[in-house]
């Protein structure tokens, strides 16, 4: 786990927790987090009420794979920010983590630095990333998440 702001941490599946009344967990992973969180093994049906998100009191378990092209739904990014804004102005530590700490979780710290923090630049994900990669050099993000973020950047 490594601080890359005030009260927000990038971890990996070994830092795993669950949130309490001094932490906020986002679990950005598929499997193993979202798939105990909600109660079901290989794939879930997308007409199921949590098939992207599962939000229980300050845990955030959204259902996130790191695929080669971007694949990704919008509101695995605007629950992530609503959740991660509101337990911020609770004065909660934010833990944001995915299996590998490489690519989904600090992706999500980035977003939330630019967008809400105003911590990095915002103009671009370009100039973001560059900016964050000096806060956390173990930033390796996948082609689908990198190519989905610089697509869609003005949205957020």
């Amino acid at each position: 786990m490594r601080q890359i702001s005030e009260r927000i941490f990038i971890g990996s599946e070994s830092d795993h927790r669950t949130g309490d009344d001094e932490w906020a967990v986002v679990h950005a992973c598929k499997n193993p987090c979202h798939q105990i969180a909600v109660g079901y093994q290989g794939s879930l049906p997308s007409s199921h009420p949590n098939y992207l998100v599962l939000e229980e009191e300050s845990d955030l378990y959204l259902n996130m794979i790191d695929p080669p092209v971007p694949l990704f739904k919008p509101p695995l990014f605007s629950s992530f920010l609503d959740f991660a804004a509101r337990h911020w102005e609770l004065g909660k530590t934010i833990l944001i983590h995915c299996n590998q700490g490489e690519s989904r979780a600090p992706s999500l710290g980035l977003l939330f630095l630019a967008k809400h923090r105003s911590e990095i630049s915002d103009e671009s994900y370009e100039k973001a990333r560059a900016e964050f990669q000096k806060l956390y050099p173990f930033y390796q993000p996948g082609q689908g998440i990198r190519i989905y973020l610089a697509r869609h950047w003005n949205e957020f």
